[in-house]
């Protein structure tokens, strides 16, 4: 018996832009892990900051629990447009254009420096009121 062969005929495109649809997915999961350990940091903060009973003091626990809430809302907004910028980029590249974007990276910059701000806000009043 002869094999035979069967040569599946592919658009010129997918093959053309394959590589640049693989870099996209991996900058997309790197963006989805980047979201999960953000969010991870605000959980493990608050129930830390309760588990322990580092203080009593209300006003740090209430930035503790600012500090979980906010790191949870800053790691959805950056899942959140990490999938807008993987579709965008994906119609892009299927166009044939590269537009940076240079927005939403900056508006996550912004947001993860706050986040930052919190955390060092955060030990501080730890270190000092304790």
């Amino acid at each position: 018996m002869e094999a035979i062969k069967i040569k599946r005929e592919l658009p010129d495109d997918s093959v053309k832009y394959a590589q640049q649809h693989l870099a996209n997915e991996r900058t997309y999961l790197a963006w989805i892990r980047t979201a999960i350990s953000i969010a991870g940091v605000g959980f493990l903060t608050t129930s830390l900051h309760f588990t322990i009973k580092i203080s009593s003091n209300s006003n740090i626990n209430t930035l503790a629990i600012f500090l979980g809430i906010f790191a949870c809302v800053v790691g959805v907004i950056t899942g959140v447009l990490c999938t807008i910028q993987y579709t965008r980029k994906r119609r892009e590249i299927q166009e044939g254009l590269f537009i940076p974007s240079n927005h939403s990276i900056i508006f996550v910059s912004i947001l993860f420096s706050l986040l930052i701000f919190l955390i060092f806000m955060y030990l501080s009043f730890l270190l000092f009121n304790s």
